[in-house]
């Protein structure tokens, strides 16, 4: 056999064996293990506590039901106080467990984390939740979105500054224990096409990209970071009022997140939204123009039907 026809062969067999490896890597993260193992995860060993922010409504509020239901106690952190004193007294009716609250603006200055590091002082936090989060109300082109020049900022800084803000309080009491859980809420559109939706998916690449490598940096002491890229789930935040197959309710959504714990390092948390992730990076892969056009195709619709239910006014020039 020629060197060129070797080199061929071999490039071949590298290929099949990276598919093979990134098929079974799939099947077992998003189906095999947490059907075996994703119930008896014991989250307790974390610590007493779990902090979960953007916790009113949605997922957030969903995380904070689960972990309640598990046994830990939970400090809500949010924007609106009355909503906070709701759900809290709702978690500690139900769940038996002690809450906090505190209500703080993440689209604030820095001031907010001076706050909630006070708030917290003496907790034993072993998980931290980094949910909170905002979009627009509907996807547009960039220079269409009304009040642009405070929606950037207040969307790097509820989206993106808050992790590692949040990250840079609670991390340094799991790193003494050498145990914890950290979970940041990133979202699909970080990973695939996301026209119309260029801030919001830059601030959720972001959230992606600084929990691949804060994993890498503190596993070995003993906390584990998560990276959770949902696909569409039926919230308040995106508007979706009934739960589908492809677009879970939050409860249903969670509940299936939570099982990859320990198994996933990152994972869109629900298994459709895998498959949802898996087709659109082989269409990115294969057609990259048609998967662009395609979403950004998508993403005008979306647009045009908000304009049309009188929802949303674009910007006009």
């Amino acid at each position: 056999m020629s060197c060129c026809g070797f080199f061929g062969c071999f490039c071949v067999f590298t290929v099949l064996v990276q598919l093979f490896c990134g098929v079974f890597r799939f099947i077992y993260q998003q189906i095999i293990g947490p059907a075996l193992y994703g119930s008896s995860v014991d989250f307790k060993k974390y610590g007493g506590w779990a902090l979960v922010t953007g916790a009113t409504d949605g997922i957030g509020k969903e995380y904070a039901r689960s972990l309640a239901k598990r046994g830990l106690n939970i400090i809500l952190v949010s924007r609106t106080l009355s909503k906070l004193e709701t759900v809290a007294k709702e978690i500690e009716e139900q769940f038996n467990v002690q809450t906090m609250v505190i209500d703080v603006n993440f689209t604030s200055g820095l001031e907010i984390y001076d706050k909630i590091k006070e708030k917290i002082k003496g907790k034993e936090i072993g998980i931290l939740i980094n949910n909170v989060g905002m979009g627009t109300v509907a996807p547009d082109y960039f220079l269409a979105v009304p009040d642009r020049d405070q929606m950037i900022p207040d969307m790097v800084k509820c989206n993106a500054l808050s992790i590692p803000m949040m990250c840079s309080i609670i991390l340094p009491q799991m790193f003494e224990r050498k145990r914890g859980l950290i979970i940041n809420i990133s979202s699909l559109s970080a990973i695939v096409p996301a026209g119309c939706l260029t801030v919001y998916a830059a601030t959720k690449s972001f959230a992606h990209k600084f929990s691949e490598d804060l994993a890498m940096e503190y596993k070995k002491h003993g906390i584990l970071v998560q990276s959770v890229v949902p696909g569409p789930v039926a919230t308040n935040m995106t508007r979706l009022k009934k739960g589908t197959w492809m677009a879970p309710k939050a409860d249903v959504f969670v509940e299936s997140a939570l099982k990859t714990v320990g198994i996933a390092p990152y994972t869109t948390g629900y298994y459709p939204h895998a498959i949802l992730q898996l087709a659109a990076q082989w269409s990115k892969f294969l057609v990259p123009t048609y998967m662009s056009n395609m979403t950004l195709k998508t993403m005008e619709n979306v647009r045009n039907r908000a304009i049309k239910k009188g929802i949303y006014t674009p910007f006009s020039q």
